[in-house]
Order: structure tokens, then C-alpha cells, then sequence
């Protein structure tokens, strides 16, 4: 608590002098960019990561991110989506996993937390569909790699979760709206974006920069995987694992 404190000095003293005339635009409502959808991993903190400001992102963050499929709960979830994209007119949406997920290591063992943790049990089966398509296709993997794939599977379910929401498929429908699947590396600080026509996870900023235009990714052949360059052969296999046999 004394750091968390001390913090709030450090914020009050330094940031806020320095930030006026954000901080009085911001007293007059907020127009954030993008709705960010993390875990609730006190490893993973969205604006640190994207280097963002106060008032850039919109945040949902919870135990795996997860978006329950429309009504499937009353959650908040649904209705800080509503929100974000009809009443602040988000148009970018950004569903981001991460490495050694907890909550994802619960799913792979999803049985043994009925009885020890039935509100974590009975929160992560709103993604049961990840946990069997790595169970039915992916069975053959040790348990590291699995969960590594485990963590990839689960961004995309998520995205097809997103789009049970009216609201989502009206924007979608419309060209309003964009939805970018995102995978956090803790351990290295990579950020991997999938990109639909490769089929595979590669850095976000690879058409920015204009590097996926000088090295070509083919989803069938082992020697070409996404991030080669970025990451160690063996942690490109996994996401490469991962993501594969996706279909966005």
C-alpha cells in the first residue's frame, strides 16, 4: 500500500503539471480509441504495453479474456462492449492473451475446479470450445505446448464470441469496425498480431513496416514461421502450432 501511495504523489506532482491540458480535455469526456480486451494477469497492463495515455483505451480486463457469447451472462462484459462501440463509437477492438496464462492452465484441467474454484470453474466454460478444439486436434503436444497453443486458440474463440453481439455484427456488416487478435509474450515482451490471410500470429507492426512484404509466411511449411526473426525457433513453432489451422 505504501508504494501504491507514493504513486499517487509521484502522479499528483510530476504527471499532472506536466499533462494540463490533457488532463482538462479529458474533464470533458472521454474518447478513447480503442476497446482493448486483456486478462486480469498482473503481468499484462494494456497502456504499458502499447505505451498508451490516460485515456487512449477503453479496458475490459478478466481471468483469461474472455467475451461470454452474447446472453450467456449478465455480465459486464456485454454491456462495457455496447458501450464502447455504440456510445463512444469505438472503432477498433483488440482482444489480447497471453503467455503462462493462469487461466488458461485452469482450463486444461477444467475437472479439478468444480469443487476447489466453481466461480472460476463456471467462468472459463464460457470458452470450452477452446479447450476442446486443443483437446480434439492438439492431444498428441506436451502440456507446455499445449497451453502455449491453448493460449492462441482462445484469442480467436474469443473473436467469434465478440460477434454474437448485435451491436458487433452491425459494425461489422457496415465496414464500422475492426478486430485484431493480439498474444503477449511475458517473458520476452513481443507482441504477436494474427493476420488472417497468413493463418499465423507475426508482429503487429509487420504491414506497417512494411515486413511482411519482404518475407513470405506459408502456413504449410515448417521452415517459414511467423516471427522467426523475433523469437526463438522453438516459441515460433508453438504459436505457428497454434494457429495454423485458424480460419478468419
Amino acid at each position: 500500500m505504501k508504494k501504491l501511495i507514493e504513486g499517487i504523489r509521484e502522479f499528483q506532482s510530476s504527471y499532472v503539471p506536466s499533462n494540463r491540458a490533457l488532463m482538462e480535455e479529458l474533464s470533458h469526456g472521454q474518447h478513447p480509441r480503442v476497446l482493448f480486451v486483456g486478462c486480469s494477469d498482473s503481468r499484462v497492463d494494456p497502456s504499458i504495453i502499447t505505451q498508451s495515455d490516460i485515456g487512449d483505451l477503453f479496458v475490459i480486463r478478466n481471468a483469461g479474456n474472455i467475451i461470454p457469447p452474447y446472453e450467456a451472462t449478465n455480465g459486464g462484459e456485454g454491456a462495457t462492449i455496447e458501450y464502447a462501440v455504440e456510445a463512444l463509437g469505438i472503432k477498433q477492438v483488440i482482444i489480447c492473451g497471453h503467455s503462462k496464462c493462469g487461466a488458461m492452465k485452469g482450463l486444461l484441467q477444467i475437472g479439478d475446479l468444480e469443487e476447489k474454484m466453481p466461480l472460476v470453474y463456471s467462468w472459463l466454460r464460457h470458452t470450452e470450445a477452446t479447450r476442446r478444439l486443443v483437446q480434439d486436434n492438439y492431444e498428441h503436444l506436451n502440456k507446455s505446448d499445449m497451453l502455449d497453443v491453448l493460449v492462441a486458440e482462445n484469442v480467436l474463440t474469443q473473436i467469434e464470441n465478440l460477434r454474437t453481439y448485435p451491436v458487433i455484427r452491425s459494425k461489422l456488416f457496415r465496414g464500422d469496425l475492426s478486430i485484431h487478435a493480439w498474444i503477449y509474450e511475458i517473458e520476452t515482451g513481443n507482441v504477436l498480431a494474427y493476420d488472417a490471410e497468413q493463418h499465423a500470429f507475426v508482429p503487429p507492426h509487420s504491414k506497417i513496416d512494411g515486413v511482411v512484404s519482404t518475407k513470405t509466411y506459408h502456413a504449410a511449411s515448417p521452415n517459414h514461421l511467423p516471427g522467426t526473426d523475433r523469437l526463438s525457433r522453438e516459441q515460433s513453432e508453438r504459436i505457428y502450432r497454434g494457429s495454423a489451422k485458424a480460419a478468419y
